[in-house]
């Protein structure tokens, strides 16, 4: 399996503990890039393989290297859950050398459908999930996802809880980036949202981010308050993860983090902009109703992308019609 961006590689992992589960006499090799090992960890039967991108797999050679890599692991079935030119190209290597393999159809009709702007068809597609589950079900391996089970909630260590300390009664997330602009509330209006949940004194609201310039604005947005904690840049990936795992809910855009949190079987309230859950990027296990869309009867033309890449003109305020007293309130709510 050869997965990309942050997001693709944690929808595969509640498909992955659902088959693990199911068929606990198959083992499973994941390949991905290093830093997304600590997503399968603690998974029963299955391995990990790092994939090295800027040197032995790197061009078309590399993945020549690569085919040879896993296939000294007797691998008898190749299961391709992205779908791109270099899991395309392992692939087929696969299949010529006789093992049955099969790829992840994206319905890049059905969201184009979707997302056009005149005769929109505006329905709920397949999601990421069920997408995930029928390869395997093409290579005879038919998953259930109806009966989820998640990892316990991590220990922390003493550097987390120095962090956030140990007077908590409730821990919010909040994330309030993504990969696009056309994906990210404004930051007036999030500000307003966390001034809201900070009024409560027994709940410690969380911020996560990376880079410098998010960081910053993290800082900015923490300040004025003794209960919100920026913790980016703070601790490493692998604690994130251990302090994800603890949140009571998760506040999230249509990004990366929301996928996290729903893998360790947090509940997820996500804000959508250009983008919609109906293109079936709605986290994992999680309630439509705790999808906050944009305003469509000010926007028709909403979803205007799949990923967020693309803005409308005239659509750069969509977001604005998320009013922040809903958005504490579908918080508030996930924590009762």
């Amino acid at each position: 399996m050869r997965l990309s961006a942050m997001g693709d590689v944690a929808m595969t992992v509640p498909v992955l503990r659902a088959f693990v589960k199911q068929y606990p006499t198959v083992k499973l090799t994941v390949i991905s890039r290093p830093f997304f090992k600590p997503f399968f960890e603690g998974i029963p039967n299955l391995e990990f393989f790092a994939f090295d991108e800027k040197e032995r797999h790197k061009g078309f050679l590399g993945l020549l290297r690569l085919f040879q890599d896993v296939k000294k692991l007797k691998i008898d079935a190749f299961a391709d859950l992205h779908n791109v030119l270099r899991s395309k190209v392992v692939s087929l290597l696969f299949a010529l050398s006789g093992k049955k393999r099969a790829t992840v159809d994206k319905g890049r009709e059905g969201k184009k459908e979707l997302t056009r702007a005149e005769n929109k068809i505006f329905k709920q597609l397949p999601t990421m999930f069920e997408r995930h589950a029928k390869v395997f079900e093409e290579l005879g391996f038919p998953v259930d996802l109806s009966h989820p089970e998640f990892p316990k909630k991590a220990i922390l260590s003493a550097e987390i809880t120095d962090l956030i300390g140990e007077n908590y009664q409730k821990l919010i997330g909040i994330a309030p980036f993504a990969q696009y602009d056309s994906k990210v509330y404004p930051l007036d209006l999030m500000k307003d949202v966390i001034e809201k949940l900070a009024e409560n004194k027994d709940q410690t609201i969380l911020l996560f981010g990376g880079g410098k310039k998010e960081i910053d604005i993290l800082n900015s947005l923490s300040e004025p308050f003794k209960n919100v904690i920026n913790v980016a840049g703070k601790i490493k990936f692998q604690q994130e993860l251990k302090l994800i795992s603890n949140l009571d809910v998760m506040l999230s855009m249509d990004s990366g983090n929301a996928h996290i949190a729903a893998m360790l079987g947090v509940k997820v309230v996500t804000l959508w902009g250009a983008t919609h859950p109906y293109a079936g990027f709605l986290p994992f296990n999680q309630s439509l109703e705790n999808a906050l869309t944009s305003d469509r009867n000010q926007y028709p033309k909403l979803p205007t992308s799949v990923y967020g890449n693309k803005m409308v003109e005239g659509y750069e305020d969509a977001m604005k019609t998320i009013l922040p007293q809903q958005v504490v309130e579908k918080v508030v709510e996930q924590l009762s």
